[in-house]
């Protein structure tokens, strides 16, 4: 396409082109928009390499002008002007998200770069932020677990790095506090983001916390004693004191434990107690069990209570223990229940707060049905889903009937949040694309946009205008009308008034510093924040409105609602009856 345009001597048309999607994914009614720093660091390095224009050479046909190679080789995007909201910005549809002015050719050539970095990464950014609105409370910490089910490496880094992005973390893993039901903090809860993934390269290249446990392989490949090739274990408060036999303090451990807790000691697995003594050898500050390999309340929690209070003579905090299948709203309670035992027979007050991660196809129907059950869970491990599973893949004691995401990583109920990008003006003139679908006809033209926002601090409808218009002023009436329903229209008297786009590149470099990861979590807390709780709920959300009745999620001034509807008429063919 960009030889077509070339070859018609438009190289110095200049053209404007708008990004923006068309419907909100998994039924909701907020989008997060994320993916503008990468679209970003793209531009910046926006350049056919020889080695690009050797193979662009051998790819095209042979009538393809050798100084059309020249030309490519000289492309930059010097002039190209980028406007868009801030990343990590709730938005919604028809809004565009990034605005391109710049040569045609240029500006074309960066379509479907900026669309795969935004579709994708916007997608799992409002997945991950429903799934923090889905788990509730502020303590409860979720970690993204879903690189060995993700679409190749790239996909994995992707979803690690959108997953995390969201409200930053105000207490530490583990060491987080029951919430106290008394004060004023039972309302804190956590809007977007994950607190940490088990992607290590994530963790490394994003600075994203690493957390994970091990594997039931790690359980099943021991045996028993014989397969401890080391039972040592230095004090922690006293380097030159050594354990010499830490396999046999835990054996003692269990003894003791087995009549409080009301298990049988031999129907503890002595393989899993060995696998779980040579763990916390190895991490004696880091030593979170997987309990579930055998049985859960018969093996696994004894064996696990066992070691921590064998860690705990010698100073160490056992940090709590990882449940992978079974009732897990049961068997959290069941293991809550143990540790405040132990805690209150052996006086050891933190026991009764060990955490209890849950994983096991985790999604977000999972956690709203463990809410309504009950559950003692601290943290969740979300893999392949970060959304709801059908009734075919859901145990049937968690299913709810609605309907909500599927998968956060693989998202296999919505692959794509459906980002498009068209042009609506070159060379000053606006186009419009029609169809005989009126969700997809264009808004022509190069726009500006506002949030308008009640007096109670919540944001009420997106208003875009023609850059020739005054902005919307506080306290003073502004009518809003649906760009292609004439009689949906209403006046909005807003208390504040937000301006929508910024410029990022200009002049062939950033206008502004592109936003820290953590800039970008704190700015989806603030943006959420600004909706209303029933537009964000899973169930049935209200969709983003003027109260208080239903009108429309963008409206356009009158002057842009004319303005569209008489190029509709000028560009629209008129057909003949005969």
């Amino acid at each position: 396409m960009a030889y077509a345009y070339w070859k018609a001597r438009r190289v110095d048309d200049q053209a404007v082109f708008d990004l923006f999607f068309r419907k909100n994914p998994f039924h909701g009614e907020f989008t997060i928009f994320a993916g503008l720093s990468e679209c970003l660091k793209f531009i910046q390095n926006f350049k056919y390499t020889e080695s690009d224009i050797a193979y662009l050479k051998n790819t095209l046909p042979s009538n393809v002008e050798p100084e059309f190679f020249e030309y490519l080789s000289n492309l930059t995007c010097e002039d190209i002007t980028l406007y868009a909201l801030k990343e990590g910005t709730v938005a919604f549809p028809r809004v565009p998200l990034i605005r391109v002015q710049g040569p045609l050719i240029v500006a074309q050539l960066l379509e479907t770069t900026f669309l795969t970095l935004v579709n994708y990464a916007s997608l799992v950014a409002t997945n991950a932020a429903r799934y923090r609105i889905a788990a509730g409370k502020s303590n409860i910490k979720l970690l993204e677990f879903g690189l060995r089910r993700a679409q190749g490496p790239d996909g994995g880094l992707s979803a690690s790095k959108y997953a995390y992005i969201g409200k930053k973390s105000q207490c530490t893993f583990i060491s987080c506090p029951p919430i106290n039901q008394g004060s004023e903090q039972k309302h804190l809860v956590h809007e977007g983001g994950f607190d940490g993934t088990s992607n290590v390269l994530a963790g490394k290249l994003f600075n994203i916390p690493v957390k994970g446990t091990h594997a039931h392989a790690f359980v099943t490949s021991f045996t028993g004693a014989e397969d401890l090739a080391d039972t040592k274990i230095v004090h922690k408060n006293d380097p030159d004191q050594m354990e010499t036999d830490f396999f046999g303090k835990c054996l003692d451990w269990r003894t003791k434990l087995a009549s409080h807790l009301k298990i049988l000691k031999e129907e503890a697995h002595d393989g899993e107690l060995a696998a779980f003594a040579s763990y916390a050898i190895a991490f004696p500050d880091g030593f979170m069990a997987l309990v579930d390999t055998y049985d859960v309340s018969r093996s696994g929690l004894l064996n696990f209570a066992s070691v921590a209070l064998a860690l705990n003579d010698l100073g160490y905090r056992a940090l709590g223990i990882r449940i992978d299948s079974g009732d897990l709203a049961y068997l959290s309670r069941v293991a809550r229940e143990a540790f405040h035992k132990v805690s209150k027979e052996f006086d050891v007050p933190w026991f009764a707060s060990l955490t209890v991660v849950a994983s096991n196809d985790i999604n977000e129907d999972t956690i709203l049905s463990l809410n309504e059950q009950g559950h003692s869970i601290d943290c969740f491990g979300i893999g392949t889903h970060l959304g709801m599973c059908d009734d075919s893949i859901a145990p049937k004691k968690n299913r709810l009937k609605t309907k909500l995401p599927k998968f956060i990583v693989t998202c296999q109920r919505q692959p794509a949040l459906g980002c498009v990008y068209k042009l609506v003006e070159i060379n000053e003139k606006p186009k419009i694309k029609l169809s005989q679908d009126v969700e997809k006809v264009t808004m022509p033209g190069k726009k500006i946009g506002f949030r308008l926002y009640s007096s109670d601090g919540h944001a009420l409808i997106d208003l875009l205008q023609r850059p020739s218009e005054p902005p919307p002023e506080v306290c003073t009436r502004v009518l809003c009308r649906h760009p292609f329903q004439e009689s949906k229209r209403a006046w909005v008297i807003p208390s504040q008034v937000e301006d929508l786009y910024s410029c990022w590149w200009t002049d062939g470099h950033l206008f502004q510093d592109i936003p820290t990861m953590e800039e970008t979590r704190q700015n989806v807390q603030v943006s959420l924040r600004t909706l209303r709780q029933d537009h964000k709920r899973s169930l049935n959300p209200t969709p983003y409105k003027v109260v208080p009745f239903r009108i429309f999620q963008v409206g356009v001034s009158d002057d842009l609602y004319h303005f569209i509807h008489d190029l509709w008429l000028e560009n629209q063919p008129i057909g003949e009856l005969s």
